[in-house]
């Protein structure tokens, strides 16, 4: 009390000596005359702005202080992806296929201008005779009708970078970083299950686990460059992680539908995956048989889930059906049935494109392809068919073996199975390739298991698999060669 009273005198003392304003005289004019408007009066906007800048810079450093572990494995995951993308970083890739699907919308039409086609790869042609809707074969023809052969939501996301840039966006930059984000949602995805008591790793191991997405999976080579096959199943990986997320005890079910659509939109096996969610509802466990059992006297929150999750896929799914109904003349048809020019026709028009016929090269292509060595000269090989995932992901082993089982486990291994089925079913091993690419679209539900499973990442041979794993795909994210590099003969 002290203290205080002896500053009030030093206080009056300072603004007498004029150290400080004195209080302005009653009698001493206005600068303002209190008739004025408050439109006429002086105007602080340094005020109002800092304060809108400090509620802001506020905002940003909460954010970054909860998501700092995901920016710094986004800018790690992103320079290191980058700088293994080399050359192509720079430059547009020789199959930037959803570009051109943008730039064709922007330009108000349904198909795509022939007369820009950078190539004639993986194009669907549509040619109408009679009414009909076929294939071009032959000489193409002026009335001859172009599409991009694949599900077009990566051209959706495109779309404003592509208003900007046009023709020219490069498509390989793009990738790298969607790429990185996709790291950076992975881990944001195991955090999450963390803190949900799905797992029981900690935040070490859950960074471990995203930087084994990145760079111990086939997902390393397939980020680095561009080209309309990667660029979808990259992203694909994107959206998958936001779908997970929002669909684990189905907690946001309109949000699970919007993210399930978008996935299922840029690769349609990932339509399966639905599966996760419609189980999450139905038996989310642990006691799964007498969920169903009396599914009949709980059905009323069931539904309303189901439907919440149709709610939020409806928009995009119906879009996307009476696109291909316009493009294709059938809401289903994405395009490979009218591909021009192709080697796998044949076997499409003979088979159609899914038969068991071939399943006994999916399966060898994803299991059974090893390298090839050579000694003179000393050299590494792979198929470009596929190469086993036992190399290109190997912790796949501790997943027959795992040492716990929790809650997911089921859900997630169901999921797996269902969205593997289409890929060893289809006409195409995914060639050129390294690795079977088609595994990428389940990847990190092989990963989820692998969190959940129980195995230490402190265990020897649990490291071992990890470190093969980088080593392999270090190789595969070096010596593939694609068709951006055939084009370019580098």
């Amino acid at each position: 009390m002290s203290r205080s009273k002896s500053k009030r005198p030093k206080q009056s003392s300072a603004q007498a000596s004029g150290s400080a304003p004195s209080p302005e005289p009653a009698s001493e004019p206005r600068t303002t005359p209190p008739e004025s408007t408050p439109s006429e009066r002086p105007v602080e906007p340094s005020v109002s702005t800092g304060a809108r800048g400090g509620v802001a810079g506020a905002a940003l450093r909460i954010w970054f202080s909860a998501y700092r572990v995901e920016v710094v494995l986004f800018l790690v995951s992103f320079v290191v992806l980058a700088s293994f993308s080399s050359q192509r970083f720079l430059r547009q890739s020789e199959a930037p296929h959803f570009v051109y699907q943008s730039k064709a919308w922007l330009e108000g039409r349904l198909d795509l201008d022939p007369e820009v086609l950078p190539n004639l790869e993986d194009w669907a042609c549509v040619r109408e005779v009679a009414g009909a809707k076929l294939r071009c074969e032959g000489r193409v023809r002026p009335g001859d009708r172009w599409f991009v052969s694949f599900p077009s939501f990566p051209a959706v996301v495109m779309l404003p970078f592509v208003a900007l840039h046009g023709y020219q966006f490069n498509d390989t930059s793009f990738g790298v970083i969607v790429g990185a984000l996709a790291v950076a949602l992975f881990y944001s995805l195991l955090r999450f299950l963390a803190k949900e008591g799905e797992t029981e790793r900690d935040r070490t191991e859950n960074i471990v686990l995203a930087l084994v997405l990145a760079f111990g999976t086939l997902f390393f080579y397939a980020a680095i460059r561009g080209e309309v096959w990667f660029s979808a199943e990259v992203m694909g990986v994107a959206f998958t992680c936001l779908y997970v997320r929002n669909a684990v005890r189905a907690h946001r079910p309109v949000l699970a539908g919007l993210f399930f659509s978008m996935a299922t939109l840029t690769r349609t096996p990932l339509l399966f995956t639905g599966l996760f969610f419609v189980l999450e509802v139905l038996c989310p466990g642990p006691d799964r048989l007498g969920q169903l059992k009396t599914l009949g006297e709980h059905w009323k929150p069931v539904l309303r889930k189901l439907g919440l999750f149709a709610l939020g896929a409806a928009p995009l799914a119906l879009l996307a059906a009476a696109y291909n109904f316009y493009r294709f003349g059938s809401p289903g048809e994405f395009g490979h049935s009218f591909l021009y020019n192709n080697r796998v026709n044949v076997d499409i028009d003979r088979f159609g494109l899914f038969d068991p016929v071939y399943l006994s090269r999916n399966l060898e292509a994803a299991f059974l392809k090893l390298p090839s060595l050579s000694f003179n000269p000393l050299r590494l090989g792979y198929d470009p068919h596929g190469l086993s995932l036992l190399l290109t992901l190997p912790l796949l082993v501790f997943l027959v073996v795992p040492k716990r089982r929790p809650r997911l486990h089921w859900p997630l291994w169901l999921t797996v199975a269902v969205t593997a089925l289409p890929g060893l079913f289809y006409q195409n091993t995914g060639y050129m390739q390294f690795g079977f690419r088609f595994s990428i679209d389940y990847t990190p539900y092989l990963l989820l298991l692998f969190a959940i499973g129980g195995w230490s990442l402190r265990n020897r041979a649990v490291q071992a698999a990890v470190v093969l794993g980088v080593l392999v795909n270090f190789w595969g994210a070096v010596a593939f060669r694609g068709y951006t590099e055939l084009v370019r003969n580098w």
